[in-house]
């Protein structure tokens, strides 16, 4: 119980709107939302050579922040989508879910959202299945393959596989025919404390089977970095959380890619 009213307490000093009961999965508004959206990357990136896609992430707690986000990346007209590696919530909680995506329906382009290690707690997994999907998804943009992620292998457990070796395995078997290229992307990279990194060398291994396996994204850290963790050429892009009001913008095309950290 205490840890219910401290929930609760925290919230309303945040400025949420309270619950009648911290673990409510009733859920009002857009459910499906990352499955609309990857229909709609797919759609209208298809036979792209170049794509651009703008990434934010840990957007827990900064509301006003987040819908500053969206006016700055609605002002540009050359980005193709947006991906948010996770932490919409910061308790689990379904109204901090369904502000955030409210916010984010706001965008011009298609997005879509990883789940974050704050994301699970309480029933809040169960909320995000609701109102995004499933916590490992891919998508195909122009030619390049997206691979999105659970690693928030602390929320788990033991008997759930986090990362899911058997999906990522699927989908390097399943590799679609027209995509040349792979971004993975998770909340939580190797060798942080969410990580299972027992298995961090493997999970490497493994997403490098991947053709042409790009770069990777994680969130989580709340810090800016691009770091070749495995010191195999493979950098992992980690953004800043929403609250230092910045955003990463990468272009992937034939030449290769390039990225910006922009300030807004």
């Amino acid at each position: 119980m205490k840890r219910i009213l401290l929930l609760v307490t925290t919230c309303l000093l945040a400025g949420c709107q309270v619950e009648y009961h911290p673990y409510d999965t009733r859920v009002d508004g857009e459910t499906g939302v990352n499955a609309k959206n990857m229909t709609r990357i797919e759609a209208s990136c298809a036979g792209k050579q170049e794509i651009r896609f703008a990434m934010i992430s840990d957007t827990q707690r900064w509301y006003d922040e987040t819908e500053d986000a969206v006016k700055a990346l609605n002002r540009r007209d050359d980005i193709d989508f947006v991906i948010h590696t996770g932490d919409m919530a910061d308790f689990g909680m379904r109204d901090e879910f369904e502000r955030q995506r409210d916010i984010l329906n706001r965008l011009r382009v298609p997005y879509v959202v990883l789940l974050g290690n704050h994301d699970c707690l309480a029933t809040g997994e169960r909320i995000f299945n609701k109102i995004f999907g499933e916590v490992d998804f891919a998508f195909t943009a122009g030619n390049v393959r997206f691979v999105c992620l659970n690693t928030n292998a602390l929320e788990f457990d033991h008997d759930t596989p986090v990362p899911n070796f058997g999906y990522i395995e699927r989908q390097i078997a399943a590799f679609p025919p027209e995509a040349l290229k792979t971004v993975v992307a998770m909340h939580a990279k190797p060798f942080s404390e969410q990580f299972d990194n027992n298995v961090a060398h493997i999970f490497q291994q493994t997403v490098r089977k991947f053709p042409q396996l790009q770069f990777c994204l994680n969130g989580h850290g709340h810090n800016f970095a691009a770091t070749d963790l495995f010191d195999d050429g493979v950098i992992y892009y980690e953004c800043d959380n929403i609250g230092k009001k910045t955003y990463l913008l990468f272009t992937v095309n034939d030449e290769g890619y390039e990225y910006e950290r922009i300030a807004f």
